[in-house]
């Protein structure tokens, strides 16, 4: 189990805070619901590791990713997670190729990245050349790359057409299970893991 009993104060006096405390399954897909501004991406960032709790704690198995009490937090690179970013934040000098080869240098696993996300004839193309839906799809891969344990996706299909979307998300489901990955989505959009998935439902604190 992911287990996560934090708070974390955001902006000035008077605004909201977040507050969680709850357990998400491993090699499991769970959505994170919650009305806009409740705090879903300061959560994944969390659980991340580029923002910090104000207290609390984070783990991940037998593994303390978070100690507010002891002043400890694991490197992000430590935490094997990958992170699809709602802006995609993409590398404007590299290819689509090298996005990926920034993450493992595996070449047959990169040929199974393009071809999951319909990207092989894309491979030497730079990100102002790409269109939404494929600055979004490379995000997705690139944050594959790293074969991570845990897979955070920031609203990861807005770009991309209802067909498009559902092959890809059913390529995702055949790799996450090989790869047995722990998936923890934002999405206001209904996807085809929602059968599937658990349901986390976010509020704030006062």
């Amino acid at each position: 189990m992911i287990r996560i009993d934090i708070e974390k104060r955001t902006g000035p006096p008077g605004s909201f805070g977040l507050k969680v405390d709850t357990s998400f399954r491993l090699n499991a897909v769970t959505r994170i619901s919650g009305p806009s501004g409740v705090g879903k991406t300061t959560l994944l960032k969390i659980i991340a590791g580029f923002i910090h709790p104000d207290q609390g704690r984070i783990s991940s198995g037998d593994e303390v990713w978070f100690d507010g009490e002891k002043k400890h937090s694991k490197k992000i690179q430590e935490r094997r997670v990958g992170f699809v970013f709602q802006d995609y934040a993409l590398f404007p000098n590299m290819t689509v190729e090298q996005h990926l080869l920034y993450g493992t240098d595996d070449l047959t696993y990169v040929n199974e990245l393009l071809q999951l996300g319909e990207m092989e004839a894309l491979r030497g193309r730079y990100p102002r050349a790409l269109s939404g839906g494929q600055q979004q799809r490379l995000a997705i891969l690139r944050a594959l790359a790293s074969r991570p344990g845990l897979l955070l996706m920031d609203e990861p299909f807005t770009a991309l057409d209802a067909a498009l979307k559902t092959r890809l998300i059913e390529r995702l489901k055949t790799l996450f299970s090989v790869q047995q990955t722990t998936v923890i989505l934002v999405s206001h959009q209904d996807t085809a893991f929602d059968d599937e998935s658990d349901v986390f439902q976010l509020n704030t604190t006062e």
